[in-house]
């Protein structure tokens, strides 16, 4: 099996959710779990790793949470290739208060990582969400894991563990 990275912010803990589950279902070590506040150091960390599975909360306007920030700029500023990596997005948003902007940080993280060469997988199909528009959106797909623990905390596990058996199919190709 392809070596996995996890890497992930999250503002409420729902994020952290998801990362966990992921964490337990890969078999991923502590070391390859990473926090991206307080245990992210610099893009050289995904240079470890085959797979990559990176999780955001969706803050303000659609942004990524503010500790992705820097990673991105520098990815993109720098003309980082992520050729011949399999990467994955989830997150955590609100699709009644954040509407307009549902999960949004999923998109951002996507278009930075598909221009920078990865191969992205774990695309979902978005029928079954409620909300009104997503830079996450693809097609009728979102370009990853979405999960409302606010409004549909019921769908949760059940998404996150369809998405995982996805995962794990789509890695082994």
């Amino acid at each position: 099996m392809a070596k996995t990275g996890i890497f992930y912010a999250s503002a409420g803990g729902n994020t952290t959710k998801i990362a966990e589950a992921l964490k337990n279902a890969f078999e991923v070590d502590d070391s390859d779990f990473i926090l991206m506040e307080s245990d992210f150091d610099d893009i050289s960390q995904f240079d470890d790793y085959d797979a990559l599975l990176l999780g955001s909360s969706t803050w303000g306007q659609g942004d990524v949470h503010f500790s992705w920030v820097d990673a991105l700029f520098e990815i993109t500023s720098e003309n980082v290739s992520f050729a011949g990596k399999k990467v994955a997005f989830f997150g955590a948003g609100d699709c009644k208060k954040h509407k307009e902007h549902f999960c949004s940080a999923l998109g951002k993280l996507y278009e930075v990582f598909k221009s920078s060469g990865a191969e992205i997988i774990g695309f979902v199909d978005k029928s079954g969400y409620e909300y009104q528009s997503s830079l996450a959106e693809i097609g009728t797909c979102f370009c990853g894991l979405a999960i409302d623990n606010v409004n549909e905390e019921a769908k949760s596990a059940q998404r996150i563990e369809a998405w995982i058996k996805q995962l794990k199919e789509e890695l082994a190709q």
